[in-house]
């Protein structure tokens, strides 16, 4: 399996996805400019450390002490206030090893991780929105902006993706986009030009999971159908959607059978207070499709 995205939502997703595959890699998003993954890029000039490091916890054991601590974050003042642990350690391998995604793979085998992690660039880069005809550079920029986004391109244009994401997603026999952010963490890992063209070569297999509840203020609280277009005009195949009927406000209800020639498949896959999907139900929903094979 292989699963896109980037921050709480693919993780998440691993939750979900390691409770019935056998084998999963994580793509990740390496465009975050805010906050410990933000100061670090500045500081050392490395991709977004991050979103990796919360999809390393997720395939890790919880109970493992270095678990635990890879997502320690420093508290009080001083110049190590609100980096996490884990950002500093990638930081410092990449630093030792020379590479970006070398030094991911050794703080994966630190954690035990079962699964493989790798960025989606093997370079830093910005998310660039159009909104209202003008560029907004940088994810929390973008994250914040309340016009609607036209489209969104990384920069550098044609940032080169590591051989092992582009490779998982073509032999993959499951590519899951989402849930998450729709602009800055779907979109953020699966527009890059390899990334994309390997998902388009696909025949099948590839399953958009909409978010449950709006993600102000980026995506206008756009509801699963919208969202599912959103990915679409970007370019990025989709062949099924996996939705919960109940979210959204006012909630999507019954989507028929398909929305622009993509197959929907309605399921309840909700926490019970809405907020987020639930792991285990996620899984079962996301079992039962792959167990259907490719359609």
């Amino acid at each position: 399996m292989a699963a896109l995205g980037g921050g709480h939502g693919l993780s998440v997703t691993l939750s979900a996805v390691r409770r019935y595959a056998a084998s999963v890699t994580a793509v990740v998003s390496v465009a975050d400019d805010g906050g410990s993954s933000g100061r670090l890029r500045e500081a050392t000039g490395i991709p977004a450390p991050g979103d990796l490091r919360r999809c390393l916890g997720a395939l890790a054991d919880p109970e493992s002490v270095w678990t635990q601590a890879f997502e320690y974050r420093f508290a009080g003042e001083g110049e190590l206030t609100g980096h996490a642990l884990g950002n500093l350690l990638i930081a410092v391998l990449t630093e030792v090893t020379g590479d970006f995604a070398t030094a991911v793979e050794h703080a994966a085998r630190l954690l035990r991780v079962e699964g493989r992690v790798v960025p989606a660039t093997t370079v830093p880069v910005d998310l660039v929105a159009r909104i209202d005809g003008a560029d907004v550079v940088g994810q929390v920029k973008v994250a914040r902006s309340h016009g609607r986004i036209e489209r969104l391109s990384l920069l550098p244009p044609g940032a080169p993706s590591p051989l092992e994401a582009v490779e998982a997603v073509e032999a993959a026999d499951q590519v899951i986009l989402g849930p998450g952010s729709l602009y800055t963490s779907v979109l953020a890992a699966s527009v890059g030009d390899e990334l994309r063209a390997a998902i388009a070569k696909r025949r099948g297999g590839r399953v958009f999971v909409a978010n449950v509840r709006a993600v102000e203020p980026e995506s206008g609280g756009y509801r699963a159908h919208e969202q599912l277009r959103v990915l679409l005009d970007h370019g990025v195949a989709v062949d099924l959607m996996l939705y919960d009927p109940a979210s959204g406000t006012p909630p999507v209800g019954d989507l028929g059978p398909s929305v622009d020639g993509v197959r929907c498949v309605a399921a309840p896959v909700r926490r019970p207070d809405g907020a987020e999907h639930d792991p285990a139900a996620l899984a079962a929903a996301l079992a039962a499709l792959w167990e259907e094979g490719p359609r």
